[in-house]
């Protein structure tokens, strides 16, 4: 969505746009951060080993 689009969009279409993103975005981060503990996790697991199959 450019910013002409922006233009013609009322308030309560852009607030939902903005709630959906922001939902979008929350979850990402957790799913970030569970990747992250377990490859942290992994790491700890098997200190001197080659890394842990994909």
């Amino acid at each position: 969505m450019n910013s002409s689009e922006l233009g013609v969009i009322g308030d309560a279409e852009l607030v939902e746009e903005l709630s959906m993103l922001t939902t979008q975005t929350a979850r990402m981060r957790a799913r970030m951060a569970d990747i992250m503990a377990e490859l942290d996790r992994r790491r700890r697991r098997a200190p001197g080993h080659p890394a842990a199959r994909r």
